[in-house]
């Protein structure tokens, strides 16, 4: 039997919101979850007391303490992450956090509002202000909101919702306490369980060997606004073809004002419109060259680096050494590299990630990946988790995906699946492992 979706709370005061997830918790309400930590940023907190008495661990961060807000949020990440936290509950937390938290626990963190989102929500609404101005607004109907966070305060994705009747003579405290009572107690143990689960099923999936499962890549992407740079290789469903696929995406004008070109048996990046290029350092490069029987290709001028190190004698991940993640801080975008290595009608294919082992930038991680080649199968590794500031890297092995016979299809599905705003190009290759023959698509957004 898998194990319960491990719930961290995160509390300021006198912890009602707690005390009915304990509650829920006992009573089998939740029953896919448990609560494993109550973090404060209040020593004096009674929730702290209700956590103890009810055997949970509990821990205090004080922000004035640590200094700034980087580093209280970092306290809190180390917590959660020794707690092996699965999902985040603000159960009055009076605290802002940052973009970069609510994007690392991105879909893993929940908040309680005490109104029915959009109204009387956002900055500056909370406690009894939000029913203050739902008495003056003479609203007949509020109640309240269990919500995805994200670094919108209030703006994240509605999980549930509960009405409450606003009675004739109410005051901001009688309110209060219905819609605690009549919503907020009961929504919030619910929705709670809902995200418990859905962890528990996903992680079930895998459990059940789900990671062999392949994906198809427009489906894989479509939703993601930024997956960065990234890199496909593998083998067409008929055994018969070598495919390597790279595409770039951009943010800024600098990284958007770029176009593919073929010339002299290679693939290259270069700008759209030279006059406007800023730092050509980490736009312009080589993305894919051949050498006798291999196909190189990255998102860099690692690609000349391996050439040369690979005409030297030297292996794929040892041509590697000298290079490390790119110097944009505080991105720090990983070098993603690929290879394929034909070989008597087959082949097999290595793929790379170099990429920083902390925020300073101040190590490198090395991590290569070797494969077979498999009918229909193909690898995907690319720089960013999704957008975000700064991005997050790339985290994992490749991702499997299929990988049609006709090429057309491939690239299609790959050109459809990117973001319409920040997609700029695309380069697709099949290499026929009869004859040796390659047909290539080129696709440019600039134009």
């Amino acid at each position: 039997m898998l194990e319960k979706a491990r719930i961290a709370v995160l509390v300021s005061g006198g912890g009602t919101n707690l005390q009915a997830l304990i509650d829920s918790q006992k009573s089998g309400v939740i029953k896919s979850g448990e609560i494993s930590l109550v973090i404060s940023n209040n020593s004096k907190a009674y929730a702290l007391e209700r956590a103890k008495n009810a055997g949970i661990r509990t821990e205090t961060v004080i922000k004035k303490e640590l200094g700034s807000q980087e580093a209280f949020e970092q306290r809190i990440c180390e917590l959660l992450d020794e707690a092996k936290t699965d999902i985040i509950v603000l159960a009055g937390f009076m605290s802002i956090l940052s973009e970069s938290f609510t994007r690392r626990f991105d879909k893993r963190i929940i908040n309680v509002h005490p109104s029915l989102i959009p109204s009387f929500c956002g900055q500056g609404f909370y406690g009894l202000m939000v029913h203050e101005a739902a008495l003056e607004k003479g609203v007949k109907v509020t109640g309240a909101t269990v919500h995805f966070v994200n670094e919108i305060p209030d703006g994240g994705e509605i999980i549930m919702q509960k009405a409450v009747e606003v009675l004739e003579g109410d005051t901001p405290e009688v309110l209060q306490k219905r819609v605690m009572e009549q919503a907020e107690w009961k929504i919030l143990p619910e929705a709670c369980e809902k995200v418990c689960k859905k962890i528990i099923d996903e992680k079930g999936k895998v459990n059940s060997m789900d990671i062999y499962s392949i994906n198809n890549i427009k489906e894989l992407i479509k939703d993601n606004s930024y997956v960065g740079r990234g890199i496909v290789i593998g083998k067409s469903k008929s055994g018969k073809k070598a495919v390597t696929a790279y595409f770039i995406m951009g943010r800024s004008a600098n990284s958007r004002n770029r176009v593919f070109v073929e010339r002299d048996n290679a693939l290259f990046t270069e700008p759209f419109d030279a006059s406007k290029v800023e730092d050509p350092s980490l736009i312009i490069y080589a993305a894919v060259r051949r050498l006798e029987n291999k196909l190189i290709v990255t998102n860099g001028d690692q690609t000349d680096t391996i050439y040369d190190g690979i005409k030297a004698g030297k292996s794929f991940s040892e041509s590697l050494t000298v290079r490390e993640f790119e110097p944009d801080r505080p991105n720090f975008t990983p070098r993603i590299s690929g290879i394929i290595n034909l070989s008597d009608g087959d082949f097999s294919y290595e793929m790379s990630i170099l990429k920083s082992a902390d925020a300073e930038g101040s190590a490198c991680n090395r991590y290569t990946f070797s494969y077979p080649s498999i009918a229909g199968l193909g690898h995907f590794i690319h720089t960013y988790v999704c957008d975000g500031n700064p991005i997050p890297t790339f985290q994992g092995e490749p991702e499997r995906v299929e990988i049609p016979d006709d090429i057309d299809e491939f690239t299609a599905q790959l050109w459809e699946g990117l973001n319409e705003d920040n997609k700029i190009s695309l380069y697709v290759d099949y290499i026929d492992l009869e004859t040796g023959k390659e047909d290539t698509r080129l696709i440019n957004k600039n134009k």
